[in-house]
């Protein structure tokens, strides 16, 4: 069901376009822009990451720019749909929720080329390097770690297809559980909380536990891959529809100048991405359709 669709690059911008005038200067209604992080990794490291780009956004938008990172994937949904972010990064699974609950409000803008200059990713279900675990045959009566409940990766998509193989997580797992992030994922299979975990993976030289391994937080070669989904398309920058157009064009011109104008900051943030392409709605239907197969079957079971 998952396709992997083409996206058209942007062109360079060497040299981000001149912000509005002061007849259209959005900085009379936005005092502060901010930009929210779902909880794919811990805070610390997500707000480090992302001073980069505060600091850049800051500057080229000449306008205070504050990131944060929600306590779960929900909490970030929850501040666009209240108003209080205007950006975002989110996962395809919590654009999804976004979308449903804000409708056209809400509208993806970027999506990174990653290192490998893919536009998308995978779900990989790992366990511990020497369990003997090495199918997902193995896993019956097993415990299960997922990270979100609005987590693509680690969530709905291993959750979709695991029924469309037989494996429903509700019957075939002794236990399932959340974890909370994908990192926690990695810590709660090394530390025997669950016996395999399902996380974000890119490629071999760009995932989440070889970034923990990078930063010292587990030891390399703690965890070994036994499932992997099809492609994921990448997760989104998202913006708020509802703001000035102004600030729309601004914002828009700024990030998509980002990977020339302070590439340092692009890498941060994006963990060494390639690049960036134009995202819209359409990139994620696929999701879409999941999450609505996903809640329908969850309707059934409670009637």
């Amino acid at each position: 069901m998952l396709r992997r669709r083409s996206a058209i690059m942007l062109p360079a911008l060497a040299i981000a376009p001149r912000l509005a005038g002061a007849q259209e200067d959005w900085r009379q209604q936005l005092r502060e822009v901010r930009f929210g992080m779902i909880s794919v990794e811990n805070e610390r490291d997500a707000i480090a990451r992302l001073q980069g780009l505060q600091a850049y956004m800051s500057r080229e938008l000449r306008s205070p720019f504050r990131v944060f990172r929600g306590s779960d994937y929900a909490a970030v949904v929850e501040a666009l749909r209240a108003g209080h972010a205007e950006l975002a990064y989110l996962g395809p699974a919590s654009y999804g929720l976004a979308r449903r609950v804000m409708g056209e409000r809400i509208a993806p803008i970027f999506r990174y080329i990653d290192n490998e200059g893919m536009e998308g990713y995978h779900s990989v279900m790992i366990v511990k390097a020497d369990s003997p675990y090495r199918q997902l045959e193995d896993m019956r009566g097993k415990t299960l770690g997922f990270s979100d409940p609005n987590s693509t990766s680690g969530f709905q998509v291993p959750g979709w297809f695991l029924r469309r193989q037989g494996m429903d997580p509700a019957t075939y797992f002794s236990r399932t559980g959340f974890t909370g992030s994908h990192e926690q994922g990695v810590m709660a299979v090394i530390n025997g909380t669950f016996d395999a975990a399902v996380i974000s993976y890119s490629n071999e030289r760009r995932n989440t536990f070889q970034r923990m391994a990078e930063k010292g937080m587990i030891p390399e070669g703690a965890v070994r891959v036994i499932w992997k989904s099809p492609l994921i398309p990448n997760a989104p920058i998202v913006m708020r529809m509802d703001l000035p157009e102004a600030f729309r064009r601004d914002a828009v011109a700024t990030f998509g100048a980002m990977p020339q104008r302070d590439p340092q900051a692009f890498r941060d943030m994006s963990s060494d991405a390639r690049g960036m392409v134009a995202a819209k709605h359409e990139d994620y239907l696929d999701i879409v359709a999941i999450l609505e197969e996903n809640a329908a079957r969850r309707r059934e079971r409670r009637s």
